[in-house]
């Protein structure tokens, strides 16, 4: 009869497996995790881009109609409508560089979920040698 701290092969090998079916599950689950992460990170940088370009094409539109009307009163029409149309594209482009400036800091690398899964190889190996 065998000793109950005695197991057999077959159950060795079946706690092994169901030991590395709960680190895939974890590792899953901590990926879910990260990524739910960044992308909440990346959400005021975005909604920064959005607003930036609707803003731009918005004040392409009223911006460029009124002030050229404005303008238009001291100097040709078209020499109005260039002049409003440069200092537009300006605020648009810095609004732009803004925001992909902050999407620019978010990491889309999971950092955390490489290192389990690097430490969890070096235990297998260990658990194997």
């Amino acid at each position: 009869m065998r000793a109950q701290h005695e197991r057999s092969v077959p159950e060795v090998v079946q706690d092994i497996i169901g030991n590395l079916q709960e680190i895939l599950r974890s590792e899953f689950q901590l990926a879910k995790t990260e990524i739910k992460e960044d992308a909440a990170e990346a959400a005021k940088p975005i909604v920064r881009l959005g607003v930036g370009l609707l803003l731009a094409v918005y004040a392409l539109g009223l911006l460029l109609l009124a002030a050229v009307y404005a303008l238009a009163m001291f100097m040709t029409m078209w020499s109005a409508a260039l002049l409003v149309s440069a200092a537009v594209a300006i605020v648009a482009v810095v609004l732009i560089n803004w925001g992909r400036s902050g999407l620019k800091r978010v990491s889309v690398k999971p950092d955390r979920l490489i290192a389990s899964l690097q430490e969890n190889v070096r235990w297998a190996k260990k658990q194997t040698s």
